[in-house]
């Protein structure tokens, strides 16, 4: 036989040849699930707080974009409850296919575990996917309160130990801490009134039911705009474009005062490596488009998108800064 000349397809060799196809054609259909993207038509978003509110208004605008660009179905899962902290077991013991993701927050991911049992480990049991938005948030009072500016609420707060409340989304949420940090620099003593949400919380606030609230902007708005509230202090290192006459709290006496509220995609840490890098890259894409950045800067809450291993270093970085305040205030869950 030439070099050239063709190898004789024995019974054998045939045999062999389709031995091997079937292996191959095997091989490749077990790979393809852990690979496949999207896991499933309908995508579900779970938020850990009530409809109405920061977390849900943020959830929407991203996951209509998400929808439209991707041809999913995204359906919003409001479970409300525990500062946010259901939300984030659930997803968490959730099913491993990448189909159920959670735009999770600040409290349960870096906060809450200082402060209670929450059934989950943000490490080890939710991924990283990427940031959604970070933002300050802004204290108010309602117009009722006879108080007008932030000299003001500390002065009362001063007179009256143990009387002037405030709400919060939460116990161990972004409001709840920003709080207890003011408390803790300023040396006063004010009540911690949580809710399920920014809405019941509003609604209180509103009614004259509690006196002030480290609120979103975006959840505060519009009766900031129609006077019903006060806007007295910003709680980040930087002032609202919206509201540029409001001085931040580190400016108005307590300087290095920060404490910032965001939201984040992350999944069960049980989903496959490519279909998490898959959702960071469509959900980037989402945070970068010109419509929802417009939108969500109009809400106070500009997008932050980031690697997957950025989110991570950031949730590592609040969980160490909480934690210090956390054991410094001694505080303790009822």
């Amino acid at each position: 036989m030439t070099a050239d000349a063709p190898f004789p397809l024995t019974t054998t060799r045939r045999a062999a040849l389709r031995a091997l196809s079937a292996t191959a054609l095997a091989a490749t259909a077990l790979a393809s699930p852990a690979q496949e993207f999207p896991p499933k038509k309908t995508v579900t978003l779970v938020v850990g707080f009530a409809a109405g509110g920061a977390a849900d208004l943020a959830a929407r605008v991203i996951g209509k974009k998400l929808g439209d660009q991707t041809g999913l179905t995204v359906v919003i899962d409001n479970r409300a409850g525990a500062g946010g902290n259901l939300a984030h077991q659930y997803v968490a013991q959730g099913p491993a296919d990448g189909s159920v993701l959670l735009f999770g927050s600040v409290g349960p991911l870096a906060i809450a575990p200082h402060l209670m049992k929450v059934g989950y480990d943000p490490v080890k049991d939710l991924a990283p996917i990427t940031m959604g938005v970070n933002f300050p948030n802004v204290l108010v009072v309602h117009a009722g309160a006879g108080i007008k500016t932030f000299a003001e609420f500390i002065a009362t707060a001063k007179k009256n130990p143990g009387k002037l409340d405030y709400a919060s989304t939460g116990p161990g949420s972004a409001s709840h801490l920003a709080g207890e940090l003011m408390d803790d620099m300023a040396k006063i003593d004010t009540v911690h009134i949580p809710y399920k949400g920014g809405a019941p919380a509003l609604q209180d606030l509103l009614g004259g039911r509690v006196t002030s609230y480290y609120s979103t902007y975006s959840t505060a708005q519009q009766h900031i705009d129609t006077g019903k509230l006060i806007p007295l202090a910003v709680t980040g290192p930087k002032r609202l474009p919206q509201l540029p006459h409001i001085p931040t709290i580190a400016e108005s006496g307590y300087p290095g005062y920060n404490a910032t509220n965001w939201y984040a995609f992350v999944a069960s840490s049980k989903v496959p490596k490519a279909v998490l890098d898959r959702w960071n890259t469509e959900l980037v894409k989402v945070l970068k488009s010109p419509d929802v950045v417009a939108e969500l800067n109009h809400h106070g809450m500009p997008p932050a998108p980031s690697s997957r291993e950025e989110l991570g270093q950031e949730i590592a970085r609040e969980s160490a800064y909480w934690g210090r305040v956390i054991r410094d205030r001694k505080i303790v869950m009822q």
